[in-house]
This record gives structure tokens, sequence and C-alpha cells, in this order.
């Protein structure tokens, strides 16, 4: 799935997680998630360890639009590097790390808020 078309093209709840994907709007996916005010999109990092700047690329291209990112890091709660951390700063952008399923669930009472939310959210079992 190509990295510049959302596969949703806009924000949904997310429905459910887990069994290394999630469900949304009457459809699922498959791997991780990054989710933009442009649309839902599949996002590269397969695993924490995979996790760097550019793989927030398009984070930053729309981050005019975006008050703060939920980083769902998978099953538990990991710390991202000093270089993805000091990349959120950069660019104006909060960053919130968290569990995927504690992602998920904030994101959806955020996105009922009408707030300024993204979200990147790494697939877990």
């Amino acid at each position: 799935m190509s990295d510049h078309t959302p596969f949703y093209p806009e924000r949904t709840p997310i429905d459910a997680y887990g069994d290394h994907g999630f469900r949304f709007a009457e459809t699922s996916h498959q791997g991780a998630m990054l989710i933009l005010p442009s649309g839902m999109y599949g996002w590269e990092p397969k695993a924490f360890g995979d996790v760097d700047p550019e793989a927030f690329a398009r984070v930053f291209t729309e981050s005019g639009e975006i008050d703060f990112l939920l980083f769902g890091t998978g099953d538990k709660r990991l710390t991202p590097t000093l270089e993805v951390s000091r990349a959120f700063l950069d660019a104006g952008v909060g960053l919130e790390i968290m569990d995927t399923g504690a992602a998920c669930r904030t994101y959806n009472v955020l996105l009922a808020e009408a707030r300024a939310v993204a979200a990147a959210l790494l697939a877990v079992e």
C-alpha cells in the first residue's frame, strides 16, 4: 500500500485492535497504521526497532494540522530514541507515548472531541 494514498480518506474510530491489525469503518487492516487528518494509512514499521524519524515523515508534512501524535508502541510502552523525540520537538508536534491499546482508546476519545490528534500505531498480537 502506498505511503501517499490513504486506504480510508478520513479519520474514523478504531473499533478493535489485535491479531496483528486493526478494525475500523467496517474494514480491517493488517500491520501498523498511521492516522492523520488526511486519512488512515498503512505504516511501514513492523516492530518498535524499525521506528526512526524518517518513519514519521508524513506526520511532519501535515504538522500544521496536528497538535500531537499518539504513538502506540505495541504490547507495552517503550521509549523512542532521542532522534525521534527531537524530530517531533523540531516539528512543533507533541508526542504522547503509550502501548497500542491505550493509544487506540485515547485516540477514539480525542477524535470524538474533534481534537487535532494523529496516531501512529504498531500492531499487536
